[in-house]
Parts: structure tokens; sequence; C-alpha cells
């Protein structure tokens, strides 16, 4: 054999420069389950899932294909249950004169494959990715230099280099960004008849992957019986064509916005398939642009649907592989907080919070803005242990990979690398989620209210936090506006909200007021 050709379970791209290189006649395709890739945090049913029936639908793409597939399933006999040991196990069976990988999607993973090969003293190459536009050592080179690493400035990099939404070199439209546009509320009628999403009905290998979960893994969090993600390059292209003929003309206008047992609403669930890499993020954005010029969809639902995969998923890529691995320790607020036990239940009156972590169980997702501004805020508000929030986030949603999750959730959500990604602290009050959604009709919890049997735990947090990291927040201009209205409230005040919010956190779940939602 000349090369163990390594494929991992993110990396189910049938472009891979791995695969270009390969030989069938003279290389080996090396593919592995492990058990420690769904326990080193708490997964989630439906992500186990979706990770073993891709990867078993990818394994008979390629033998397919002609290559030889050494394939370790979940159960193999003497299975060591890391990705490691097998590694171990199978250069030790085919002596190969090298090991072949396209750089990894997580730094554990990478740490721990190189660090096999050295053991064994067989070398090892890391490939560039190429389903990315933006490459690992480019965004080094992007961030040379810079003070700060706005996402907004990197976006517009790369439209110029990539040559989308532009007309004759200037931005389609007149404008770079149309936010002004897009993130409107339902309003008091709610969003009415939506399309269903595609729905992907198991074929035998993913019910014999389901069933192997519910057996293997019975104490995880989730429910396997609304599983119905795309585990085929076929089956993403259509969730992806679906998306586009139904459900982007909409997108701009409520991608933001919320509703009660509405779990989806306009959003694309793809995000699964292009961090498994079944779909490729130039063919995404090909076909959102084309809807557009087609004059299919308008022009801000576009671009910012387009912002989020080349701006937000390229730029967060740039951010972890820069600052790993002391990133993932990062902790700027110093919170210590452990997460609310109801992050694994939905078991809390709050409403927002059963409603979004409730359907997070169901379904292994939770867009963007649930997963910012409900189950994020909370956490900083609360005083979270950063990293706690990142590994609940890692286990529970399906389309969780480290490089695009963590620094979302350190940086964006948690402010944990103190502003490397955002220039400021996303706290609100429970007013933002009674704009954005109808989670507060009906909530014991009313969200004007600081203070009180009544006041909504966000909203007592959200001052309290403004309170207790006053001292770093001071110098931050985009923090000026919040922190002067706490020039308004009473001392006494100040103090009766100290008091509450340390009750909340010795109770999260605020149980003690008022029965239940489940």
């Amino acid at each position: 054999m000349r090369n163990l050709v390594l494929i991992l379970g993110d990396q189910l791209d049938a472009d891979s420069p791995a695969l270009a290189a390969a030989d069938p006649e003279h290389d080996l395709i090396w593919m592995a389950e492990a058990a420690e890739e769904s326990t080193h945090v708490w997964s989630h049913k439906q992500r186990i899932a979706l990770f073993l029936a891709a990867m078993r639908h990818f394994r008979d793409h390629l033998r397919d294909q002609g290559f030889t597939v050494d394939y370790t399933e979940l159960d193999a006999p003497d299975h060591g249950g890391s990705l490691s040991s097998e590694l171990s196990r199978a250069i030790e069976k085919h002596r190969p004169e090298k090991v072949v990988l396209v750089e990894a999607g997580e730094y554990r993973v990478q740490h721990s494959i190189e660090g096999t090969c050295n053991r064994l003293k067989t070398p090892v190459e890391f490939l560039d990715d190429t389903h990315f536009l933006c490459s690992i050592d480019d965004f080094r080179r992007h961030a040379e230099g810079r003070k700060s690493l706005r996402m907004e400035f990197f976006y517009r990099e790369m439209r110029k280099r990539h040559g989308i939404l532009l007309d004759d070199g200037k931005p389609a439209g007149g404008d770079w960004n149309y936010d002004r546009e897009n993130r409107k509320s339902f309003g008091k009628d709610g969003p009415g008849e939506i399309p269903e999403p595609t729905r992907h009905e198991p074929d035998e290998i993913t019910r014999e992957v389901l069933e192997l979960v519910e057996r293997r893994f019975p104490g995880h969090p989730g429910s396997l019986d609304t599983f119905h993600w795309p585990v085929t390059r076929r089956s993403a292209l259509a969730r992806l064509r679906s998306f586009i003929d139904d459900f982007l003309p909409n997108f701009g206008d409520f991608q933001d916005a919320m509703w009660a047992d509405r779990p989806h609403l306009y959003h694309s669930l793809i995000s699964s398939s292009l961090n498994l890499k079944l779909l490729h993020p130039r063919e995404v954005i090909k076909a959102a642009e084309s809807a557009w010029r087609e004059g299919k969809a308008p022009l801000a639902a576009t671009e910012g649907f387009i912002r989020q995969i080349l701006g937000w998923r390229e730029y967060v890529r740039g951010i972890y592989w820069l600052h790993m691995p002391d990133y993932l320790e990062r902790n700027a607020l110093g919170a210590d907080q452990p997460l609310p036990d109801f992050y694994w239940t939905g078991r809390t009156p709050m409403r927002c919070l059963s409603q979004v972590v409730g359907q997070t169980l169901e379904f292994g997702h939770a867009h963007h803005i649930q997963r910012l501004m409900v189950t994020g805020l909370y956490a900083l508000l609360l005083g979270v242990k950063p990293k706690a929030v990142h590994e609940w986030y890692l286990a529970v949603y399906v389309d969780a990979i480290e490089w695009v999750e963590l620094p979302n959730t350190l940086g964006m959500s948690q402010f944990a690398d103190g502003g490397v990604m955002a220039s400021k602290p996303y706290c609100a009050s429970g007013k933002y989620i009674q704009r954005m959604s109808n989670y507060c009709k009906g909530c014991p919890f009313d969200p004007a209210k600081r203070t009180g049997d009544q006041a909504c735990p966000f909203t007592t947090l959200y001052w309290d936090f403004l309170l207790r990291n006053q001292p770093q927040l001071e110098g931050n201009p985009r923090m000026s506006m919040q922190l002067r209205n706490l020039q308004r409230i009473s001392d006494e005040e100040k103090s009766a909200i100290h008091d509450q919010a340390d009750r909340l956190r010795a109770d999260p779940a605020a149980s003690h007021a008022v029965d239940l939602w489940f």
C-alpha cells in the first residue's frame, strides 16, 4: 500500500483533495465510527445518527466509485472506542507509507491524529480543505496587522475576491449589507401558512443507524422520532432546491423572527449538509444569487443568506484556527455559574426557553436567533461558564462541529473572547424576545418588570449583567447608552435587582414561581 487515505465524518466530499489524489490501485480509504466522538460531549441522538448514517452512505458511494474502503462500524468486535485507537490498529495492519487526509475541523481531532501517526513513526500529510472559500493561511494574512477582526470587512473582501453579488465591480443594488430591510417580526397575526420543508424518510441504512443509536446511547438527550435530515448528497441537493424555491423569498424579512410551535419557519436547514460537506458553499451561493438575478428572490433576502455562508461561516472558521487551542479556555467576563439543568430537559416556566430547548431536543435544531438571543442570551446574563455553554451547543445541534460552533458560542454569544468577534456583548432584556416572537404570550413573566414575582428573568438578569460587568464595559462606546440607563435606577432598586438575580442563579429554572411549562 502507498497511502492510507483517512476520511473523517465531516469530510463527506466526493471532490475532496484527498480523494482526488488517491489511486484505487495503490491507496486504501479508511473510515471509522468511534463512540468517543459521541461521548466527549453528551451528544444529541440525532447528531450521532446524522454523522453515522451520512458516513455509511458515503462509504458505499466510494465503493461504487471503485475505491477499497476499510470501514470500522461502531459495533465492530474489539473496537477500541476512539478514533486514535482504531487508526493505530489500521496503521499496524496495513503498514502504509503515509497517512493522507484533509485538515480536520476540530483541533482535538487534528492533534490526536498527528500524535498517533508520530507515535507509530508514520508520516502524515494534511491537505488544505478546498471546501472553504478562504483558506486558513488566507485568513491569517487577512488578520495580520489588524487591531480588530470584524466580519463585515472580511465579508466585503470575500465578495470582491469571488465576484459574488457584484455589478461592474460594485455591490449589487449599491449597498454591501441590507440588514435594514430584513429582520422583521411576524406581528400579531403570526407567520400564516409556510410550506413544509422537504422531508427525507430514512432508508434501510439510516434505519439501521437509528436502531444502533437508540441501543448504544439510550441515555443521551433528544429524540430520533423526527429524524429527517439529508444523509446523502442527493438528498442535500433536494433540500437546497426546496429552500431556494419555497423559502428564500421570505427568508430575509423573517430570519430573526420566532414563533411558538413553529420550529423551522423560513430557514434553510442545510447547515448540517454544508458542515458534513455534502454541499459545497460555492454551489449554495450560486443557487441563491441565480434566484435573485432571475427575479425569484429579493436582493435583501439573497444578500442576507449569502452573508451567513460567505461571511459568517468562513469568518468563524478563520477565527477558530487563528486562536486555538487557547480560545477554548477564554472567559473575559469571569463567568462561573453552572449550566442550568433545564437546558437538558426544557422544564422551565420561561416559555421562550421551554420552547427553544424543547425544539432543540426534538429536532436537534434551532435557528440562529433562537441560539443567540434565547438560550445563549440567558446563559450570558446568568453568568454561566462559557466552556459549559460551548459543550452544550456542541452536543445538542446536528450541525455543530467545533470550528463553527466554538467561535459563535464563546465569541458571539458569550463575549468570552473579550471582543475578538463581537464589538459588544449581545445582551438584551426580555423585551427583545417579546418584540421578535409570541413567546411572551401566556408566559407568567412580564418582560417590562425588573423585580417582583412577575418580573421576567431575562429582564432582571439583563440589568444585573450591566451592574455586575459595568467596570469591564465602561470603555466600550457601543455600551454607553445601555450603561447610562443604569443611572436612572435608584440604589434601592439596584439592590433588589441584585437580590433577585442571586435567587435566579440559585434556582435558574425559576421553578419556584409557577407551574412548569411541559
